[in-house]
C-alpha cells in the first residue's frame, strides 16, 4: 500500500496511479509545516541576537579601551574654571561639579607651594630639577608625601604659539605645572599673583600656600617644618619683611607710578621671592571680586597693600631670605645685590653642589629663627 494512501477518503479510488501525498493534504502535514516554518523563525532570530550581542561588546571594549588611554595618558589635566593642574590623574572618587562636570576633591596638603615662572625661563627649570625641585611625576609625589607641601611651577598663557607648543612639549614630560588663565607679562605680575592664589586655593586645600620665584635655592623639609609650627593667628602673612623708600622716578628699577597714594616710604611688606599666606587669608582673596583690589606697580607692595586691608599677622622670618646655606637657611638668594639669585642657573647648581646646602640636617620647629 502507498504510505499515505490511507489517509485520504478518494485517493485510491479516482487516481490509484497518483501518488496521494500529492491531493489535498492531511492535518497532520499542516502541523509539520508550521513547526518548522516556527523552529525556522527563532534559528533566525537567535542568530540575529548572536549578532546584535557580539556587535555591542566589540563597541563597549573599544571604548572602554580609549576611556582608560584618556584617563591614564601623559598629559592628565584637572581643570578649575580656567586654572590646570597638569600633574592631577583625575581618581575614582568623584564630586559633580556645578555645571554637571565631574570634578575630583581638592588634594588636603599642609602647604601649596607655587613656584612662579615665565617663557623664557626654561634653563632655570632645568636648574631646578637638577637639584631641590624633583624631575619627574613620581618623585614630586614622594616629596609631597614626605613633607606634606606640593610643588608645581606657575605659568600664564602666551599668544605666541611656538612658544605655547614648546610649554606642551615640557608639560607632557615633566607634568608639574599649574596653568593659568592670564597672559604672561612681567608689567603684570600683580594680576598673575592673584590669579595663583585664586587658582591654588581651588585646586588645593592647604593650610598654607607659598609664592616662590624660580630663581631661590630652598630647603622643602625645613619650609615643611616652619609651616607646621602652632601659631596663634589663623592669618598669617609670613616673609622676611621689610620697609623703604617709595621709588617715583620712573627711568629707577622699581618704580612705582601710585606712589603718590603711599607717601615716602612703604608700608611693612615681604620681599617678593617668596613669602607664605594662610589659608583664611587666601580665601578671602579667591572670594575677591575681579577688580576690586589695587594693583601697584611691584607684586610684593600690591600683596603688602591687601594685607594692610586684613586683619593679618606680619611674621618675619629670616630664614627665607639668606645670602648663604646655613644650618638653619630655608630660602637661599643672593639679598640685596639680585632679588633672587644671580645668574641663577648656574647658582643653584653650585650651591646644591654643597653638603651646607643639600645635605645639613632638617631642624625641628623650635630652632627656626623668627
Amino acid at each position: 500500500m502507498p504510505l499515505f494512501s490511507h489517509r485520504f477518503s478518494t485517493a485510491s479510488s479516482s487516481s490509484p496511479s497518483s501518488p496521494s501525498y500529492y491531493s489535498k493534504p492531511s492535518k497532520s502535514h499542516k502541523a509539520n509545516s508550521s513547526s518548522s516554518y516556527a523552529s525556522s523563525r527563532i534559528h533566525i532570530a537567535i542568530i540575529f541576537f548572536s549578532i546584535v550581542s557580539v556587535f555591542i561588546g566589540i563597541a563597549g571594549t573599544i571604548f572602554a579601551i580609549s576611556s582608560a588611554g584618556a584617563r591614564l595618558g601623559p598629559v592628565s589635566v584637572y581643570r578649575c574654571g580656567g586654572s590646570k593642574d597638569t600633574s592631577r590623574v583625575v581618581s575614582t572618587s568623584r564630586k559633580l561639579g556645578g555645571d554637571g562636570g565631574v570634578l575630583p576633591e581638592r588634594r588636603k596638603l599642609l602647604g601649596f607651594v607655587g613656584i612662579q615662572t615665565s617663557f623664557d625661563s626654561g634653563d632655570r627649570r632645568a636648574s631646578l630639577r637638577s637639584t631641590w625641585f624633583p624631575s619627574d611625576p613620581d618623585a614630586l609625589l614622594r616629596l609631597e608625601q614626605a613633607t606634606g607641601l606640593a610643588f608645581r611651577f606657575v605659568i600664564g598663557r602666551s599668544k605666541d604659539a611656538k612658544k605655547m607648543a614648546e610649554l606642551e612639549k615640557e608639560i607632557k614630560k615633566y607634568r608639574d605645572f599649574v596653568l593659568l588663565d592670564v597672559e604672561e607679562e612681567y608689567l603684570r605680575l600683580p594680576y598673575k599673583t592673584l590669579a595663583y592664589f585664586k587658582a591654588a586655593f581651588q585646586l588645593f586645600e592647604a593650610d598654607y600656600y607659598v609664592k616662590a620665584d624660580d630663581d631661590i635655592y630652598l630647603r622643602p623639609d625645613r619650609l615643611a617644618t616652619l609651616l607646621a609650627k602652632e601659631r596663634l593667628h589663623s592669618r598669617t602673612y609670613i616673609g622676611c619683611m621689610k620697609k623703604g623708600p617709595v621709588i617715583t622716578d620712573p627711568k629707577l628699577k622699581w618704580y612705582e607710578k601710585q606712589g603718590n597714594l603711599i607717601g615716602n616710604e612703604y608700608f611693612l611688606h615681604a620681599y617678593g621671592p617668596i613669602y607664605i599666606l594662610s589659608v583664611e587669608i587666601v580665601a578671602s582673596l579667591a572670594a575677591a571680586r575681579n577688580g576690586s583690589l589695587r594693583m601697584f606697580n611691584n607684586e610684593d607692595v600690591s600683596i603688602g597693600s591687601w594685607m594692610l586691608s586684613m586683619d593679618v599677622h606680619h611674621e618675619d622670618n629670616r630664614a627665607l631670605c639668606d645670602p648663604r646655606c646655613t644650618p638653619k637657611s630655608i630660602a637661599v638668594w643672593d639679598i640685596p645685590k639680585c632679588s633672587g639669585l644671580c645668574n641663577p642657573e648656574s647658582r643653584l647648581k653650585e650651591l646644591h653642589k654643597t653638603d651646607m646646602c643639600s645635605k645639613s640636617p632638617t631642624l625641628p620647629p623650635d630652632d627656626i629663627d623668627q
